[in-house]
C-alpha cells in the first residue's frame, strides 16, 4: 500500500487550452493545473515504489478544501466534523484526473490500471489531498 498527503489548496484538472502555430493546433494544460500536477509528482516521488506498480489498482482520494470565508463559527465547526460537505464545483472526478495523470510513470505505468476509485470532498482548516493506492 502507498499512502501520501499533498498539502495545500487542492487544484482540479482544468479544461485543456488550445493554440495554433503553423497551421497545427495543439492542446495544453492550464498553468495552474500543470503546476499542481508537478507538485503532486514531487510528493508522490518521495513515496515511489522500487518498481512501478503493475496490474489492477484500487485508489482512494480524500480532497480537503478550505472552509469558505462566509462560514459562521458554527458552520466551520460542522465542516470540520464532516457534517457539512462541499457541494460546490469543481466535481470530484476533476480532482482525480489531475492526480492520476501526475502519478503516471511515478507510481504506476498507466492510470488505466486504476480499476477501483473512491473520491470524497470535505472541508478543513488544513487543506490537502490524501491518497491511498493498493494493488488488488
Amino acid at each position: 500500500m502507498i499512502k501520501f498527503t499533498v498539502y495545500g489548496t487542492p487544484v482540479a484538472q482544468g479544461r485543456p487550452r488550445f493554440s495554433s502555430q503553423g497551421g497545427f493546433t495543439r492542446a495544453y494544460d492550464p498553468k495552474k493545473s500543470k503546476d499542481f500536477k508537478e507538485y503532486v509528482k514531487l510528493v508522490a516521488a518521495e513515496n515511489r515504489p522500487n518498481k512501478l506498480l503493475e496490474g489492477p489498482l484500487a485508489m482512494k482520494i480524500a480532497v480537503y478544501k478550505p472552509s469558505l470565508k462566509s462560514f459562521s463559527k458554527k458552520k466551520v465547526l460542522a465542516a470540520e466534523k464532516g457534517e457539512l460537505r462541499p457541494l460546490t464545483k469543481p466535481d470530484v472526478d476533476n480532482y482525480a484526473k489531475g492526480i492520476k495523470d501526475a502519478l503516471k510513470s511515478v507510481i504506476w505505468k498507466d492510470d488505466s490500471q486504476v480499476v477501483e476509485l473512491t473520491i470524497s470532498k470535505w472541508y478543513s482548516e488544513n487543506p490537502r489531498i490524501e491518497v491511498i493506492i493498493q494493488p488488488i
